[in-house]
């Protein structure tokens, strides 16, 4: 039996270990099934729909249509993955402003 010795490379190129960071996730609220859409704003198509109790990541955000929602009124749109957008109006960030950096 021959036990091969992994030395980090493969095929010549040198591979990296993956690491695993904690993302910060923010709750929808209460009681509310929150419609995802194409892009930052109502007159884009709805993706898929968060259930009750959902949290979510922010990537970024981005200014958009203005909702009303339990959390106020914005314009701020917060991406929620490639392709997905929610209403700040709806995700409890503890903020009226940004708390991601700007999609660009």
């Amino acid at each position: 039996m021959s036990v091969e010795h992994m030395d980090g490379t493969a095929g010549g190129i040198e591979t990296q270990a993956l690491t695993t960071t904690s993302l910060r996730t923010y709750a929808i609220a209460p009681g509310v099934r929150l419609n995802v859409r194409s892009g930052p704003g109502t007159n884009y198509t709805i993706v898929r729909v968060l259930p009750e109790g959902s949290r979510v990541v922010i990537y970024c955000q981005t200014p958009g249509t203005t909702v009303t929602g339990p959390y106020g009124t914005s314009n701020i749109w917060d991406n929620i993955g490639n392709g997905e957008f929610v209403s700040d109006a709806y995700v409890n960030t503890g903020s009226d402003g940004y708390v991601a950096s700007r999609c660009g």
